[in-house]
Protein backbone atom coordinates (compact mmCIF):
# COMPACT_ATOMS: atom_id res chain seq x y z
CA UNK A 1 0.00 0.00 0.00
CA UNK A 2 0.58 3.42 -0.20
CA UNK A 3 0.81 6.13 2.24
CA UNK A 4 0.76 9.60 0.97
CA UNK A 5 1.52 12.81 1.83
CA UNK A 6 1.68 16.48 0.61
CA UNK A 7 4.22 18.96 2.35
CA UNK A 8 3.66 23.08 2.09
CA UNK A 9 6.82 24.87 3.07
CA UNK A 10 6.96 28.04 5.39
CA UNK A 11 8.61 30.75 3.35
CA UNK A 12 12.21 30.83 3.52
CA UNK A 13 12.19 27.10 4.58
CA UNK A 14 14.56 25.24 2.25
CA UNK A 15 12.94 21.66 0.87
CA UNK A 16 16.81 20.43 1.40
CA UNK A 17 15.74 21.37 5.25
CA UNK A 18 12.56 19.13 5.10
CA UNK A 19 14.49 16.60 3.41
CA UNK A 20 16.94 16.72 5.86
CA UNK A 21 14.81 15.47 8.90
CA UNK A 22 12.74 13.77 6.22
CA UNK A 23 15.58 10.89 5.24
CA UNK A 24 16.78 10.69 9.43
CA UNK A 25 13.12 9.73 10.33
CA UNK A 26 12.57 7.81 7.01
CA UNK A 27 15.87 5.59 8.09
CA UNK A 28 14.47 5.25 11.85
CA UNK A 29 10.55 3.55 10.15
CA UNK A 30 11.77 1.95 7.60
CA UNK A 31 13.31 -0.50 10.05
CA UNK A 32 9.42 -1.29 10.62
CA UNK A 33 8.26 -4.64 9.55
CA UNK A 34 5.99 -4.03 6.42
CA UNK A 35 8.54 -1.17 5.40
CA UNK A 36 8.82 -1.19 1.62
CA UNK A 37 10.49 2.73 1.00
CA UNK A 38 10.08 5.92 0.67
CA UNK A 39 10.01 9.16 -1.80
CA UNK A 40 10.27 12.52 -1.80
CA UNK A 41 9.15 14.42 -4.69
CA UNK A 42 9.71 18.66 -5.20
CA UNK A 43 6.49 20.47 -7.48
CA UNK A 44 7.74 21.29 -10.65
CA UNK A 45 5.99 24.73 -10.34
CA UNK A 46 6.18 25.13 -7.17
CA UNK A 47 9.29 24.43 -5.21
CA UNK A 48 7.90 24.75 -1.87
CA UNK A 49 5.75 22.01 -2.45
CA UNK A 50 6.55 18.31 -1.77
CA UNK A 51 4.85 14.96 -2.25
CA UNK A 52 5.72 12.10 0.53
CA UNK A 53 5.03 7.97 -0.60
CA UNK A 54 6.04 5.82 1.85
CA UNK A 55 5.54 2.05 0.76
CA UNK A 56 4.30 -0.47 2.95
CA UNK A 57 3.35 -4.43 2.65
CA UNK A 58 0.21 -3.57 3.99
CA UNK A 59 -1.74 -1.13 6.09
CA UNK A 60 -1.77 -3.36 9.24
CA UNK A 61 2.29 -3.15 9.21
CA UNK A 62 1.61 1.07 8.90
CA UNK A 63 -0.61 1.24 11.45
CA UNK A 64 1.12 -0.89 13.65
CA UNK A 65 4.46 1.45 13.28
CA UNK A 66 2.34 4.62 13.69
CA UNK A 67 0.68 2.81 17.19
CA UNK A 68 4.32 2.71 18.13
CA UNK A 69 5.88 5.84 18.26
CA UNK A 70 9.49 6.33 19.11
CA UNK A 71 10.51 9.29 20.61
CA UNK A 72 13.32 9.73 17.91
CA UNK A 73 11.17 9.93 15.07
CA UNK A 74 8.84 12.64 17.36
CA UNK A 75 11.62 14.82 18.10
CA UNK A 76 12.35 15.19 14.47
CA UNK A 77 9.03 15.54 13.25
CA UNK A 78 8.81 18.37 15.43
CA UNK A 79 11.99 19.92 14.94
CA UNK A 80 10.18 20.85 11.39
CA UNK A 81 6.90 21.04 12.31
CA UNK A 82 6.98 24.82 13.03
CA UNK A 83 7.63 25.19 9.64
CA UNK A 84 5.22 23.03 7.20
CA UNK A 85 2.04 22.71 6.76
CA UNK A 86 1.23 18.48 5.93
CA UNK A 87 -1.82 17.69 3.87
CA UNK A 88 -2.73 13.80 4.33
CA UNK A 89 -3.57 12.58 0.34
CA UNK A 90 -4.58 9.14 1.94
CA UNK A 91 -3.99 5.66 1.83
CA UNK A 92 -3.52 3.61 -1.39
CA UNK A 93 -3.66 -0.29 -2.24
CA UNK A 94 -1.12 -0.75 -4.85
CA UNK A 95 -2.22 0.11 -8.41
CA UNK A 96 -4.18 -2.54 -9.70
CA UNK A 97 -3.33 -0.89 -13.81
CA UNK A 98 0.02 -0.22 -14.65
CA UNK A 99 1.04 0.54 -17.97
CA UNK A 100 5.20 0.28 -18.62
CA UNK A 101 6.49 1.76 -21.40
CA UNK A 102 10.02 1.00 -22.19
CA UNK A 103 11.88 3.68 -24.34
CA UNK A 104 14.92 1.47 -26.07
Amino acid sequence: MKFIFEVHLQDGFKAEDYADAWVRASEIIQRSPGAMGTELHRKIDDPNVLIAVASWRCKEDRDAMQAEHSKEIDEIIASVAPFVKIHLIGEFHDPQWVVNINSD
